[in-house]
């Protein structure tokens, strides 16, 4: 037998037992429909915190707010491809010549994903991941936190290393308010570095001024 023949018979015996759904709207036996992979189109934009530009690719809202969630709560890491070229072309409006830092991911997380998304979106957009935060103190959940209290919650839980006069580019999936991104730049500084922007898959809407 043919195998593209065995492989689309093994393709449907699949879909029949795990049915898949479109990650952006749920519609039937698509990974992602064309409707939402169009939202999930790169429309770079901007703003700014502590002299920090920081970039998205595309806006945290609707369908490419429900892919992002779906890569990160479903395990559905095939995902990561477009959402890796929509922080691709974040990283390609920073200044060249900077080393890639991803927010780490806690402990937690990484137990119950089994990957980093940051690190996954950093590797599907085909630049470097550079290891130089860690985590050294454990935050709350920030989702029920307002813009305040979430500065507070991560204040310093985070420390750079090897980072001394060397410019680096902050990277994460996802800007909310501000305080995960605002307390990765501080560590960086601290450690000496030049924090020269800061990018991310997906922003908020303005309305919800600020970086998560």
């Amino acid at each position: 037998m043919d195998s593209a023949v065995i492989r689309r018979a093994l393709a449907d015996a699949l879909a029949f037992v795990l049915p898949v759904e479109c990650a952006g709207c749920g519609a039937e036996d698509l990974a992602l429909c064309a409707e939402c992979l169009a939202a999930l189109e790169p429309e770079p934009h901007s703003r700014v915190i502590d002299g920090v530009a920081v970039w998205s690719g595309v806006r945290f809202e609707g369908r490419a707010a429900r892919v992002v969630r779906t890569l990160k709560e479903e395990g559905r890491t095939a995902l990561a491809r477009p959402l890796g070229a929509a922080l691709g072309a974040a990283l390609a409006v920073l200044p060249a010549g900077a080393a890639f830092v991803p927010v780490p991911t806690s402990t937690a997380s990484m137990r119950r994903r089994g990957y980093r998304v940051p690190e996954l979106l950093l590797r599907r957009a085909g630049v470097p991941v550079d290891r130089a935060l860690r985590i050294v103190r454990a935050t709350g959940d920030q989702r029920a936190l307002g813009i305040d209290e979430r500065r507070a919650n991560v204040e310093h839980s985070l420390v750079a290393r090897g980072v001394a006069g060397r410019r680096v580019i902050v990277v994460d999936d996802v800007v909310t308010t501000g305080a995960t991104l605002g307390e990765a730049v501080r560590a960086l500084r601290t450690a000496g570095a030049d924090v020269v922007g800061a990018a991310t898959a997906a922003a908020t809407p303005r309305r919800r001024e600020g970086l998560r």
